[in-house]
């Protein structure tokens, strides 16, 4: 990214998940939230506090509902991606599903989802003739190959 893209950043305001730019990076969602959530907590100080604090208002706690929902989505879109990263750089379906605190089948059922979203995208973005993004039919099909692996069996070496 950008500084211009940064600076854009920095000076938008955020009132619901949909005004975050695709691409936007965590860093800067993380620390855009962390501004308003001093602001809210700067609403507890005492009134004659010799420290000089601006004070939250409702503009700063919803942006922080607005910044928190844009993160938790980002945060589940990653999801299928890390799991097929992981596997394909040698993890097993159990180390995978123990990282996520799930049961190998659940972390299946997760990366078939993530590949039908990501196959469908593809498919809609190279229907409007744009850069097609997602996964291609053959990336589709190499990912689904991924979930017939048994639990403790590698696709590769580490």
């Amino acid at each position: 990214m950008s500084t211009d893209a940064y600076k854009h950043w920095q000076d938008l305001e955020v009132c619901r998940p949909g005004d975050v730019p695709p691409a936007t990076p965590l860093m800067w969602l993380a620390e855009k939230h962390q501004g308003h959530a001093d602001r809210l907590t700067n609403r507890l100080l005492a009134v004659d506090s010799p420290h000089e604090a601006e004070r939250g208002t409702s503009d700063d706690a919803l942006a922080v509902l607005a910044l928190r929902e844009a993160i938790r989505r980002e945060m589940e879109y990653g999801r299928g991606a890390h799991v097929r990263d992981a596997l394909q750089l040698g993890a097993t379906w159990a180390e995978v599903a123990a990282a996520l605190d799930i049961a190998p089948d659940e972390a299946r059922a997760l990366l078939r989802a993530w590949a039908e979203i990501q196959r469908h995208l593809y498919t809609a973005s190279e229907e409007r003739g744009e850069q097609p993004l997602g996964l291609s039919a053959e990336q589709y099909a190499a990912v689904l190959a991924l979930t017939e692996l048994a639990d403790d069996e590698p696709a590769a070496e580490r």
